[in-house]
């Protein structure tokens, strides 16, 4: 009994390391990566208060692509999967007729200060078929729903930071990082952004953002965090590695892993 038990317990040993082995072997998979993996969190998912008409923001494998795009460029940078997004440009009865989606988490930043943002960012599958949609500038954005706290708007107590981004260097395959706090503009919406100039017709640097928004009085929190489009053109593809400060966010099929930057 105790000679068959050994034999059962080297067997599964011996599995166990050639199914690390394998794993190993996968390229861009969760041993190879940048930054250690540290988890999953739950509190990812649809901002329900944030989605007008159908739209789709979905965790998803891949993509992988585009057809004849090989090297890491043709993989997501972290793992296997990613955020998948679809929105449509006209497909409402509203004014205007775009829909809109954002895939955040309303609860782990709750609170966070605004100021102590410092690295913020994400990789980008953007397409051809984006571009012809609505330019160059066709792009995801990044959100933080915030109180801005200004003193010059003491009654304001809800704005949304939102990053435009830079044009993709790259289409029909994976982005390198592009980073929110050096390329880009921002801009609050409503009041906040009347008062800080810093709005969607006059968007700011991030540096004059921040600047902005540290007016002497107290300082502006975070309320969330999301990944969004809309409303204003269609597109369809795909964000991975969302960075906020050391936290690396890697959009997974089965749920969204916590990575620390290296």
């Amino acid at each position: 009994m105790n000679a068959f038990s050994g034999v059962k317990r080297k067997t599964a040993l011996g599995v166990t390391v050639l199914a690390a082995i394998a794993v190993s072997a996968v390229p861009g998979s969760a041993s190879v990566a940048t930054g250690a993996s540290q988890g999953a969190s739950d509190h990812w998912g649809v901002i329900t208060r944030n989605t007008i008409g159908s739209p789709v923001a979905a965790l998803r494998n891949g993509p992988f692509g585009s057809f004849g795009v090989t090297g890491l460029s043709a993989r997501p940078p972290y793992g296997t999967g990613s955020l998948g997004i679809e929105v449509a440009d006209n497909s409402t009865s509203l004014t205007p007729s775009s829909e809109k989606v954002d895939f955040g988490n309303e609860v782990d930043f709750y609170g966070e200060p605004v100021l102590g943002l410092n690295k913020v960012g994400f990789h980008v599958f953007q397409t051809g078929e984006n571009i012809s949609y609505g330019g160059p500038g066709n792009m995801p954005n990044i959100k933080f729903e915030i109180n801005p706290n200004l003193t010059a708007a003491s009654a304001t107590t809800y704005s949304t930071m939102v990053w435009l981004p830079p044009a993709s260097p790259v289409s029909d395959r994976w982005s390198p990082y592009l980073d929110a706090t050096t390329t880009g503009t921002w801009f609050l919406t409503g009041n906040a952004g009347s008062v800080t100039g810093c709005n969607q017709s006059t968007p700011c640097t991030f540096p004059q953002l921040k600047t902005a928004l540290n007016d002497g009085g107290s300082a502006p929190s975070i309320y969330t965090a999301a990944v969004g489009k809309g409303r204003d053109s269609m597109w369809i593809g795909a964000v991975d590695g969302l960075r906020i400060n050391q936290n690396i966010y890697d959009f997974e099929a089965d749920g969204v892993r916590t990575r620390r930057a290296s």
